[in-house]
């Protein structure tokens, strides 16, 4: 027997869920439904599915679960968190401007910026401390890894600075390297370049290849940069979807991601 499910689709400079209210509808298993639906021929067409809950209040003011495209679940998203403040402040969830997000990687603190008129404008997030690690990786076969810099920022990241990304063959790359043996979770693969405005970023996203953002993954970027070419500790990100603002503050060592976030359309599809 069918049930239908509503849903919302979003995206963050591109970067592209299905949400789900999950205090109203339960989905037995999140992995094939967002395999399913993500299908971007058969499906809604999404880089993955995410369920919005709320938790003991004690903890948090909502919660988030992620499944990427292929199934797995993901410990955190930038856009995907952004995201779900949008739809909560647009749902009547809240109304209140500064929330708290439980996600796997921990509580992610949500600023939701609102104008005159009541219209959300902006939500930034705490992404909290990057976490560093050795970068002197090698493959199996001793084949020195691409010079970069591994930053966990939710997820795992590994940041290669290139001088013309226009030339990267980025799904070639990126499938090659996400499941590099000393990735055991596999990682996320970021294509950098500076340029005079800010970087340029290129990624494929473990368990969905290919995104036209990544929250996580500019935030590594910024903190890739700033270690190695001692570039200004904020600046504009641009990927193939949008504009993205990324600040490394000092004081307390916290990474901050702002931009923008948008509902696409709203609608109603069967439970697999």
């Amino acid at each position: 027997m069918y049930r239908k499910i509503k849903f919302t689709k979003m995206h963050g400079a591109g970067n592209d869920y299905i949400y789900i209210d999950a205090t109203r509808f339960t989905i037995p298993d999140p992995a094939r439904a967002a395999r399913l639906w993500s299908d971007r021929h058969f499906g809604i067409g999404s880089d993955g599915l995410v369920l919005v809950g709320r938790p003991d209040p004690a903890v948090a003011d909502f919660s988030m679960r992620l499944f990427n495209a292929d199934g797995s679940e993901a410990l955190m998203c930038g856009n995907a968190s952004r995201c779900v403040g949008k739809l909560v402040w647009e749902m009547g969830m809240t109304r209140s401007r500064s929330l708290r997000l439980s996600t796997l990687s921990g509580v992610k603190h949500l600023n939701l910026t609102v104008d005159p008129n009541g219209e959300l404008t902006n939500v930034a997030v705490d992404m909290l401390e990057p976490v560093l690690a050795d970068t002197q990786l090698f493959l199996p076969d001793g084949e020195p890894l691409p010079d970069g810099t591994f930053v966990s920022t939710g997820n795992p990241n590994y940041v290669i600075f290139v001088d013309d990304l226009d030339h990267v063959d980025v799904a070639r790359e990126g499938s090659r390297l996400e499941r590099h043996s000393r990735f055991p979770q596999r990682c996320n693969i970021e294509f950098a370049q500076l340029t005079p405005s800010g970087m340029r970023l290129r990624v494929w996203e473990r368990g969905s290849g290919i995104t036209l953002a990544c929250g996580t993954g500019a935030c590594a970027a910024l903190v890739a940069a700033v270690l190695r070419f001692q570039v200004a500790r904020q600046c504009h990100v641009t990927m193939d979807g949008g504009t993205l603002h990324v600040a490394w503050n000092p004081n307390d060592n916290h990474l901050y991601l702002s931009g923008p976030a948008t509902i696409v359309y709203q609608g109603e599809i069967d439970l697999p």
